[in-house]
């Protein structure tokens, strides 16, 4: 096996994409949860007269499954440490990064698709598709679930044996990130705290890039800050990833 980054990172994403196939009702249950959150709340948001709220709504709600699938990355982990497996691989010259980057980018493959039938189900709904803007938008997504999947990593590594810490922080934080992002409803006019909290949030940005490149506009500030709060969560989540995998046994 290659020991080069790139070749160690494809062999454990292509590993953890293998018992997709055998699981199709995972499938498609993840391709059906967004759609479920647009038809609950696609009815809910406000006509606007600029254009249609599926434009600002669609960007935020990909970003929420992006969120929520690379957070569960240590779900799975945890049943690998229970089965033996995980101590195996740790045993095998691959390298630890790569361990941490494959595994979040297998959450990176169904939010493809899932952004991919969201589109083909509001396109015809008033909603602009600027597939530039759209291609864009994912690579900052897929460099945040980078980091938010070594986090969830790390963190099934630090409950090892306590199934519950796991579930009970990864709750706690997962919908608190979300709303602070203004995933749902817009911050804009809500209290000083929740507004600094909001930009204490990458997510925010992250989001905020994303909107602005799905409405096929190209703010360089805005997307800049985007990915600048999708790679300060990467590195955070590749540091801290990697440190408590030499930590533990």
């Amino acid at each position: 096996m290659s020991t080069t980054f790139a070749a160690d990172t494809w062999n454990v994403m292509t590993r953890e994409l293998k018992p997709i196939k055998h699981e199709p009702a995972s499938i498609l249950f993840a391709m059906v949860q967004p759609l479920v959150f647009l038809a609950l709340f696609a009815p809910l948001l406000p006509k606007l007269e600029s254009g249609s709220a599926l434009q600002w709504f669609v960007p935020g709600i990909i970003a929420m499954t992006c969120l929520m699938g690379a957070s569960f990355t240590g779900a799975n982990l945890m049943e690998e440490m229970n089965t033996g497996s995980h101590e195996r691989l740790l045993v095998s010259p691959l390298s630890r990064p790569a361990l941490l980057v494959g595994r979040a980018l297998k959450e990176v493959v169904p939010m493809l698709a899932q952004t991919a039938i969201i589109l083909v189900v509001v396109t015809p709904f008033s909603f602009d598709l600027h597939v530039g803007g759209v291609l864009v938008a994912l690579g900052i997504l897929a460099v945040f679930s980078i980091g938010v999947g070594a986090l969830s990593f790390a963190l099934a590594l630090a409950s090892e044996g306590q199934d519950w810490m796991f579930w009970t922080i990864q709750q706690t934080l997962l919908f608190p990130v979300l709303l602070l992002a203004g995933i749902m409803l817009p911050i804009d006019g809500a209290p000083g705290w929740l507004q600094v909290a909001s930009d204490l949030n990458p997510l925010t940005y992250v989001v905020e890039a994303g909107r602005e490149l799905f409405a096929g506009q190209y703010d360089l500030s805005t997307i800049a800050s985007g990915l600048a709060g999708a790679a300060v969560v990467a590195a955070l989540g590749l540091v801290v990833g990697v440190r408590t995998m030499q930590k533990s046994r």
